[in-house]
Protein backbone atom coordinates (compact mmCIF):
# COMPACT_ATOMS: atom_id res chain seq x y z
CA UNK A 1 0.00 0.00 0.00
CA UNK A 2 1.37 3.02 -0.68
CA UNK A 3 2.22 5.85 1.66
CA UNK A 4 0.27 8.83 1.23
CA UNK A 5 1.82 12.16 0.48
CA UNK A 6 1.52 13.94 4.44
CA UNK A 7 3.01 10.83 5.65
CA UNK A 8 6.06 10.75 3.47
CA UNK A 9 6.10 14.40 4.34
CA UNK A 10 6.35 13.63 8.13
CA UNK A 11 8.77 10.58 7.35
CA UNK A 12 11.37 12.81 5.63
CA UNK A 13 11.19 15.48 8.52
CA UNK A 14 11.69 12.90 11.27
CA UNK A 15 14.47 11.76 9.03
CA UNK A 16 15.94 15.23 8.66
CA UNK A 17 15.87 15.81 12.51
CA UNK A 18 17.65 12.54 12.90
CA UNK A 19 20.19 13.45 10.46
CA UNK A 20 20.72 16.56 12.32
CA UNK A 21 21.35 14.82 15.45
CA UNK A 22 23.74 12.26 13.91
CA UNK A 23 25.89 15.44 12.89
CA UNK A 24 25.91 17.30 15.83
CA UNK A 25 27.05 14.15 17.57
CA UNK A 26 29.59 13.05 15.07
CA UNK A 27 31.06 17.09 15.20
CA UNK A 28 30.87 16.54 19.21
CA UNK A 29 33.17 13.53 18.29
CA UNK A 30 35.67 15.24 16.19
CA UNK A 31 36.01 17.79 18.70
CA UNK A 32 36.72 15.72 21.46
CA UNK A 33 39.58 13.88 19.60
CA UNK A 34 40.92 16.78 18.12
CA UNK A 35 40.65 18.81 21.90
CA UNK A 36 38.68 21.34 21.09
CA UNK A 37 34.51 22.83 22.03
CA UNK A 38 32.00 22.84 19.42
CA UNK A 39 32.46 26.40 18.38
CA UNK A 40 35.76 25.72 17.43
CA UNK A 41 34.90 22.46 15.14
CA UNK A 42 32.40 24.58 13.64
CA UNK A 43 35.49 27.48 12.86
CA UNK A 44 37.20 24.86 11.20
CA UNK A 45 34.31 23.75 9.38
CA UNK A 46 33.94 27.57 7.55
CA UNK A 47 37.67 27.76 7.06
CA UNK A 48 37.90 24.15 5.12
CA UNK A 49 35.96 26.40 2.08
CA UNK A 50 37.98 29.41 2.49
CA UNK A 51 39.92 31.70 4.67
CA UNK A 52 37.86 34.20 5.91
CA UNK A 53 38.38 37.57 8.40
CA UNK A 54 37.77 37.63 11.84
CA UNK A 55 34.94 39.29 11.48
CA UNK A 56 32.95 37.14 9.18
CA UNK A 57 34.20 34.56 11.50
CA UNK A 58 32.42 36.01 14.35
CA UNK A 59 29.27 36.64 12.42
CA UNK A 60 29.39 32.66 10.85
CA UNK A 61 30.36 31.15 14.55
CA UNK A 62 27.65 33.82 16.47
CA UNK A 63 30.61 35.22 18.73
CA UNK A 64 31.48 38.63 19.66
CA UNK A 65 34.61 39.86 18.64
CA UNK A 66 36.66 39.30 21.89
CA UNK A 67 35.39 35.75 21.81
CA UNK A 68 36.24 34.82 18.37
CA UNK A 69 39.62 36.37 18.96
CA UNK A 70 39.99 33.64 21.84
CA UNK A 71 38.85 30.96 19.79
CA UNK A 72 41.42 31.78 16.86
CA UNK A 73 44.04 31.77 19.38
CA UNK A 74 43.06 28.23 20.70
CA UNK A 75 43.12 26.80 17.27
CA UNK A 76 46.14 28.45 16.41
CA UNK A 77 48.12 27.43 19.69
CA UNK A 78 46.82 23.82 18.91
CA UNK A 79 48.05 24.60 15.09
CA UNK A 80 44.97 24.27 12.89
CA UNK A 81 44.83 27.74 11.36
CA UNK A 82 47.15 30.86 10.86
CA UNK A 83 46.26 34.44 10.79
CA UNK A 84 47.99 35.88 7.43
CA UNK A 85 47.44 38.98 5.71
CA UNK A 86 44.60 39.83 3.86
CA UNK A 87 45.84 39.05 -0.46
CA UNK A 88 44.70 42.45 -1.49
CA UNK A 89 44.81 44.89 1.54
CA UNK A 90 47.59 44.18 3.13
CA UNK A 91 45.62 46.33 6.35
CA UNK A 92 43.47 43.32 7.21
CA UNK A 93 44.02 40.30 8.15
CA UNK A 94 42.62 36.71 7.55
CA UNK A 95 42.82 33.41 9.13
CA UNK A 96 43.20 29.88 7.59
CA UNK A 97 43.63 26.53 8.07
CA UNK A 98 47.01 25.04 8.34
CA UNK A 99 48.05 22.25 6.42
CA UNK A 100 48.05 20.48 9.98
CA UNK A 101 44.24 21.40 10.23
CA UNK A 102 43.03 20.28 7.12
CA UNK A 103 45.37 17.24 7.54
CA UNK A 104 43.36 16.56 10.65
CA UNK A 105 39.97 17.25 8.88
CA UNK A 106 40.70 15.11 6.25
CA UNK A 107 41.34 12.42 8.49
CA UNK A 108 38.71 12.47 10.68
CA UNK A 109 35.58 13.41 8.16
CA UNK A 110 37.34 12.04 5.14
CA UNK A 111 36.23 8.37 5.51
CA UNK A 112 32.65 9.83 6.41
CA UNK A 113 32.70 10.96 2.62
CA UNK A 114 34.02 8.21 0.71
CA UNK A 115 31.73 5.90 2.51
CA UNK A 116 29.04 8.25 1.82
CA UNK A 117 29.86 8.13 -2.31
CA UNK A 118 28.92 4.74 -2.82
CA UNK A 119 25.33 5.49 -0.90
CA UNK A 120 24.50 7.96 -4.39
CA UNK A 121 25.46 5.07 -7.24
CA UNK A 122 22.03 4.06 -6.91
CA UNK A 123 20.44 7.11 -7.45
CA UNK A 124 20.01 8.75 -11.64
CA UNK A 125 21.16 12.02 -12.33
CA UNK A 126 17.37 13.59 -11.70
CA UNK A 127 17.32 12.02 -8.69
CA UNK A 128 20.66 13.19 -7.26
CA UNK A 129 19.72 17.24 -9.31
CA UNK A 130 16.52 16.99 -6.93
CA UNK A 131 18.57 16.22 -3.52
CA UNK A 132 20.77 18.30 -4.32
CA UNK A 133 17.96 20.96 -5.04
CA UNK A 134 16.08 20.10 -1.54
CA UNK A 135 19.40 20.82 -0.06
CA UNK A 136 20.08 23.89 -1.29
CA UNK A 137 16.84 25.02 -0.52
CA UNK A 138 16.01 23.65 2.62
CA UNK A 139 19.73 25.54 3.51
CA UNK A 140 18.47 29.18 2.45
CA UNK A 141 14.97 28.37 4.48
CA UNK A 142 17.00 27.62 8.31
CA UNK A 143 19.15 30.50 7.05
CA UNK A 144 15.79 32.46 6.64
CA UNK A 145 14.33 31.11 10.05
CA UNK A 146 18.01 31.81 11.70
CA UNK A 147 17.79 35.23 10.90
CA UNK A 148 14.37 35.75 12.17
CA UNK A 149 15.38 34.61 15.55
CA UNK A 150 18.45 36.76 15.14
CA UNK A 151 15.47 39.68 15.48
CA UNK A 152 13.67 38.74 18.83
CA UNK A 153 15.02 39.64 21.76
CA UNK A 154 17.35 37.14 24.11
CA UNK A 155 16.10 35.47 26.91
Amino acid sequence: MARSRQSLIGDIGRAMEAYQRSTQAFDDEVGRVLGINPVDVRCLDWLSEAPLSPSRLADATGLSAAATTAMIDRLERKGFVRRVPHATDRRQTVVEMTEQGHAASRQLYGPLVEAGIPMLARFDAGELASMRDYLHAIRELTDAQRERLEAMPAG
